[in-house]
């Protein structure tokens, strides 16, 4: 049984953080999660907001710009939600897919979703045309809730080139089982006729009773990977999945009382949605999600909206502290920073501290297929474990795992060809057990039966090595290193001594190949604006430092928002390779 804070004055409100009142200690923070919650209990979604809410209903949970919405106004809200998903058709194990940005309707919908047994499948809203119809036809998809357009992307024209007349007659044959879309309208554009307004659903409907949910084993989400090797792929995730994983979150990073998250990572992808949406639940916590990331606009809504914790990936705090600098003073009042997902050059975390002072930082390593992060540094770690690792295996406190060390994600390193385990500091490829590792993707029987060893260990496609503390070091990836006469070559290398240059940003090495040497590499680098730089200037930069087969024969100017990348800020390498492939004429 949950147990409230012993502070009563914490149930029925909670101040912004106050960058002035000292942080308890982390023993303390864990200390309190584990009163509330001794012995894990397994809940669908719905069912541990709706005790949260019971606790701190006046709290707020959703804060923008423009609203803030309390952990009431977002259970009546949800439950309106329910009751037209129900008088939609929607029944428990339908699938229902999410098209939609950080607004707090998507927060609201995950909730109704989960009300009425259904599965979520939020969507990527950059995506396209084709790959939209894609995962709603993979996805067997009954109902679309989309907007109708977001960032230049005209969803609603999209719709009328995969389906025709669907305003009337929902996927047609092209999407057989879709068979209603609801709109949420991002401006004034009118909708077509006869179809449901977002805003409107569910109105004016007597409350409805929910039908038997399926359970906390049940699938909550199935997430498409947007894989840095290839096409898209649904992982199954259930709804004690995504909590348990959430809870490892709050417990790991030690989460105070009413806990305010700030980040415009997406919902639709665990990072934004696992260490975000769902983990502040555990404290009665606030999110203040953000539409786009702008880094002016993301220093202005810290001390706006009085965030404690900011989400984050390398791109987007290397701008941070780019816009830090040009301001020329320091952020003040963060309590905690994360920063994970992709590589990031040795100096970042220096400056991080020097222009962003955050009073606790960490990093950290996950997917989708292990629902989030599986790896996070200690908050009071010292700055050498975020130079050397990539975090370590996460605890979980009373969400852990007995049998793994309160763990819920295992890792083993193996020879890459022969899959047999490797010694304590030999890298290796990285693989997965656990109750926190996916039981495999939509539909997919092959690409399920190639993902996971025969014993159920999941090739992760990353290579790393984990040190005698638990500590686990990234190296790169499966797929991505090549031979150059020969040669193995490990891109990484490369990329971080690039990113050491002072004309350099980012740095993303691909192979292409080549007659004579089998394969040679393609730099990808995103420049400062001073000091300038050739590219010889750089070719030469590696011949200095790295052996002959390992410098790059070619160097390709990007912008940064350019890269094609994953949510959690991967370069989708084999993306790259054809962009090299037509930039140098192969």
């Amino acid at each position: 049984m949950i147990q409230p804070f012993s502070s009563p004055s914490t149930v029925t409100g909670h101040a912004a953080f106050n960058p002035l009142t000292p942080l308890p200690s982390i023993s303390a923070r864990q200390d309190a999660l584990r009163q509330r919650f001794p012995v894990w209990r397994p809940q669908a979604l719905h069912e541990l907001f709706d005790d949260t809410e019971a606790l701190f209903a006046a709290r707020p949970y959703v804060i923008t710009d423009n609203q803030t919405l309390s952990y009431r106004d977002i259970g009546q809200w949800s439950r309106r939600l329910a009751s037209g998903l129900l008088a939609a058709g929607v029944r428990p194990g339908d699938h229902v897919a999410l098209l939609m940005g950080n607004q707090p309707e998507f927060v609201a919908t995950k909730l109704a979703i989960s009300r009425v047994g259904a599965v979520a499948v939020p969507i990527n809203f950059l995506n396209r045309r084709d790959e939209i119809g894609y995962v709603l036809k993979q996805s067997d998809a009954v109902l679309l809730i989309t907007m109708n357009r977001f960032r230049g992307l005209e969803y609603l024209q999209f719709l009328d080139e995969l389906a025709p007349h669907w305003p009337r007659r929902g996927g047609g044959d092209t999407l057989p089982c879709l068979r209603q879309v609801v709109v949420l309208a991002t401006d004034e554009q009118a909708l077509p006729a006869d179809v449901a307004d977002l805003r409107d659903f569910g109105a004016g409907l007597a409350p409805m009773a929910m039908p038997a949910h399926p359970g906390p084993h049940s699938h909550c989400d199935i997430i498409y990977t947007s894989g840095t090797t290839g096409s898209p792929k649904g992982v199954m995730l259930s709804h004690d999945m995504m909590l348990r994983t959430a809870f490892a979150s709050a417990w790991s990073r030690a989460f105070e009382d009413g806990r305010r998250i700030l980040f415009s990572l997406p919902m639709y992808h665990v990072y934004g949605y696992v260490e975000g949406m769902l983990p502040v639940l555990f404290v009665g916590g606030s999110i203040v999600p953000q539409l786009k990331f702008d880094a002016a606009d993301t220093l202005d809504a810290i001390a706006r909206h009085g965030a404690s914790d900011v989400l984050l990936i390398p791109t987007m705090t290397l701008a941070l502290i780019d816009e830090q600098k040009r301001r020329g003073q320091p952020l003040h009042g963060l309590a905690s920073m994360i920063s994970s997902g992709g590589r990031s050059p040795a100096y970042i975390w220096d400056a991080i501290y020097t222009h962003l002072g955050p009073r606790e930082l960490t990093t950290g390593y996950g997917m989708t297929e292990v629902t989030a992060s599986s790896t996070v540094t200690r908050p009071d770690d010292p700055i050498e474990r975020l130079l050397g690792s990539n975090g370590r295996l996460r605890d979980a406190g009373p969400a852990g795992e007995p049998e793994l060390g309160g763990r819920l994600v295992a890792y083993r390193v193996v020879d890459p060809t022969s899959e047999q385990d490797l010694p304590r500091g030999q890298v290796g490829h990285l693989l997965a057990k656990g109750p926190g590792v996916t039981r495999g993707y939509y539909k997919q029987p092959q690409a399920t039966a190639q993902t996971f060893t025969a014993d159920g260990w999941l090739r992760t496609g990353d290579l790393g090595r984990i040190d005698e503390d638990d500590y686990l070091l990234l190296v790169g990836r499966t797929k991505e290193s090549y031979r150059c006469g020969g040669e193995l070559v490990m891109p990484t290398e490369i990329e971080d001594l690039l990113v050491t240059h002072p004309a350099v940003l980012q740095a993303h090495v691909v192979p292409i190949p080549d007659e004579r040497m089998g394969e040679i590499g393609a730099v990808f680098v995103v420049l400062r604006e001073h000091p300038p730089v050739s590219d010889q200037d750089l070719i030469d930069y590696c011949a200095q430092r790295l052996a002959r087969f390992k410098v790059p024969r070619h160097v390709l100017r990007i912008a940064a928002q350019d890269i094609p990348a994953t949510p959690s800020g991967r370069a989708r390498k084999f993306l790259l390779v054809q962009i090299a492939l037509k930039a140098l004429g192969h």
